[in-house]
């Protein structure tokens, strides 16, 4: 008796379902239609199509959207990610960029699609065609090798030392608000990492942060957490070691959960070349490229990269800035 009870009320379940669809499309928002600026350029065909097919449906203002994407509530969804997607690259506005953001944005396209990061695994899922064959991201590579390759690897003009302390003396202040900091020499450093664009990234963290570490406290991390981020080009030593070289940038991370909420709780700065220009011409610049990636490829340590291990950390660092000063 239950059973046929249950089995009546399908047809009403049914009903209710499409009335209350089809009262969803009265909420629905076509996605913003934008004027296509400048196309991506310099790079090859086969590169172009690949991104054409994988990733121009978020990031650009040539949507071809499927008439499932187009239906609340998948609507809302699709049109959020498009925004955000658009907000951290769009390659309809490619002439906006320099050369070296263009460079930059390769980096990150390569890394993204390297950690099986993009295209978005939920988009994959729906739309099987963008999906990259591992031939697709070995072309990827290839490409973005190259760019770093043109680079190559500069003698050192300036050591570690005498960027730091020429450094020093200079106070600019990124859009955000946050301040070039040069008692970031006087914190521990963290870790160190290389990059497939010739640079060797030293990383420093503040007292907060390092306590975080060695506790493994960072989900969250503590306000008040501070990390610096030195950028070097990569240089060969005569031994034949790769250590760093001219000076880039610097690159700051400040936990403050209040003030900066769009971006999981970080303020983000970068400062660049020797007069370190403050990145960014509002304070949106970190919503717009910065915590995308770091969502994407560091959630699992509080949306920081390069988080040491405990174990050996510190004897594997300071056998490394022995290396270093030689």
């Amino acid at each position: 008796m239950k059973l046929l009870k249950r089995i009546k009320l399908i047809p009403t379940i049914f009903i209710c379902i499409v009335v209350g669809l089809i009262a969803l499309q009265f909420f629905n928002r076509a996605i913003e239609q934008k004027a296509v600026t400048g196309h991506i350029r310099n790079v090859p065909k086969q590169v172009q199509l690949i991104l054409e097919r994988s990733c121009f449906n978020c990031h650009s203002n040539e949507q071809r959207l499927s008439f499932f994407d187009k239906i609340a509530p998948v609507s809302w969804i699709v049109n959020r990610d498009i925004n955000r997607a658009r907000e951290v690259m769009n390659f309809s506005e490619w002439d906006k960029l320099s050369d070296a953001e263009q460079k930059g944005k390769f980096y990150a396209i390569y890394n993204m699609i390297n950690a099986g990061k993009m295209p978005l695994p939920s988009y994959a899922l729906t739309h099987p065609g963008s999906k990259l064959s591992a031939v697709e991201v070995a072309t990827i590579k290839q490409y973005t090798l190259s760019l770093s390759a043109k680079d190559g690897l500069p003698p050192a003009h300036q050591g570690i030392a005498n960027v730091l302390e020429t450094r020093a003396d200079l106070a600019p202040v990124s859009p955000n608000g946050i301040p070039y900091n040069a008692d970031f020499k006087n914190w521990k450093v963290i870790g160190m990492s290389r990059l497939i664009d010739n640079t060797i990234r030293v990383i420093y963290g503040n007292d907060i942060a390092v306590r975080a570490i060695e506790e493994e406290n960072f989900h969250p991390w503590p306000n008040g957490s501070a990390v610096a981020k030195a950028v070097f080009k990569q240089t060969r030593k005569s031994n034949g070691d790769i250590v760093p070289g001219d000076f880039v940038n610097m690159q700051y991370m400040v936990k403050d959960g209040k003030t900066y909420k769009e971006t999981e709780g970080w303020g983000f700065a970068k400062f660049n070349g020797q007069d370190l220009k403050p990145t960014g011409k509002t304070a949106l610049f970190a919503q717009q490229s910065c915590i995308s990636c770091h969502r994407q490829l560091a959630e699992s340590t509080g949306y920081l990269f390069n988080v040491p291990p405990k174990v050996s950390s510190k004897r594997m660092i300071q056998q490394y800035l022995k290396t270093v000063q030689k």
